[in-house]
C-alpha cells in the first residue's frame, strides 16, 4: 500500500524473542491479533527461535507425521496442533521463524498477495547472503536448486481473522536437517529441506538473516520498521531480548 507524498509509512514493530516456546508464541500472537483488531496497535513483526517442535496446520495430513509423538517427545521434539494453514512442518533452533501481525485492511485485502509478499520477503533476503530461491508453481513456500532436486529453505502458513493475519513463515538458517526426516515436510514428497548453511557452505549469523528478513518485509509492506515498546509482551511470560548489531 503506498503513502501519499510527504506522508511517514506506517510504522511496523520489530519484536525479537528468541528462544521462545512454540506455545508461549502462539499464545502471544493471539494476544497480538486482538490488540490490532481493535487498533491499539500498529502492524508487529516478532522474530523467534523455538526449541524442536513439529506443528500439524489446519489442512494437515496425520500420515505425513512419519513417527508417533511419543517417539519424538522422545527425540526431545514436543508435535502441537495449531490453526495456521498447511500441513506439517518442524521449527527448532537454527531457524528463523518470522511471525508478522499485519491488518491486511490496511496494506491489500489479498491472503494469496500476502503470501507472495511473505515469499519475496524470503526471497530477497537468500539473495542478501549470495543464496539465489525462488517459488515453485502451485505451492507456497521458498525454494532452492532450480532444475534439479528442489530444496525447500523456507516454510509459511499464515491465519487471518478479521483481516488481521497471523503466523507466518520459517527460515532455515543453520538447521539441523535431520529433524526433516522425521515428516513430510508440508506434505510435499518430490523435495527436501535445506537452509541457508547448507546451500552457502558457512554458517550465516542468525541476527543478520534477521535484520534482512525484517528489512525486505517492511520495504514489502510498505512499513517503517521501528523497536516495539519494551513493554509489548508484558503479561504473556515472555521477555524482550536484544538484538546484535551487525
Amino acid at each position: 500500500m503506498s503513502t501519499r507524498a510527504g506522508t511517514a509509512p506506517p510504522p511496523l514493530w520489530r519484536l525479537d524473542l528468541r528462544p521462545l516456546a512454540y506455545r508461549a508464541a502462539w499464545d502471544f500472537q493471539r494476544d497480538l491479533v486482538e490488540r490490532r483488531q481493535r487498533d491499539e496497535i500498529p502492524d508487529v513483526l516478532l522474530l523467534t527461535e523455538h526449541p524442536p517442535v513439529f506443528t500439524l496446520g489446519k489442512s494437515a495430513h496425520r500420515e505425513n507425521l512419519l513417527e508417533p509423538p511419543e517417539a519424538l517427545a522422545g527425540r526431545g521434539a514436543e508435535v502441537v496442533e495449531t490453526d495456521r494453514g498447511g500441513d506439517v512442518t518442524f521449527h527448532g533452533p537454527g531457524q528463523l521463524v518470522a511471525y508478522p501481525i499485519v491488518h491486511l485492511g490496511g496494506w491489500r485485502k489479498d491472503v494469496h498477495a500476502y503470501l507472495r509478499a511473505l515469499e519475496a520477503a524470503a526471497i530477497d533476503t537468500a539473495a542478501g547472503f549470495g543464496t539465489a530461491a525462488t517459488r515453485r508453481h502451485g505451492l507456497t513456500g521458498v525454494w532452492c536448486g532450480a532444475g534439479g532436486t528442489p530444496r525447500k529453505l523456507a516454510s509459511i502458513g499464515v491465519r487471518v481473522s478479521r483481516w488481521v493475519a497471523s503466523h507466518g513463515l520459517a527460515f532455515n538458517v543453520t538447521t539441523d536437517l535431520g529433524w526433516f526426516s522425521h515428516i513430510v515436510a508440508c506434505g510435499i514428497r518430490d523435495s527436501e529441506a535445506t537452509s541457508l548453511a547448507a546451500e552457502t557452505g558457512r554458517a550465516v549469523p542468525l541476527d543478520a538473516v534477521a535484520d534482512r528478513l525484517a528489512d525486505a518485509f517492511a520495504e514489502i509492506l510498505g512499513r517503517r520498521l521501528v523497536p516495539a515498546p519494551e513493554d509489548l509482551p508484558a503479561g504473556v511470560g515472555v521477555h524482550a531480548t536484544s538484538v546484535a548489531a551487525c
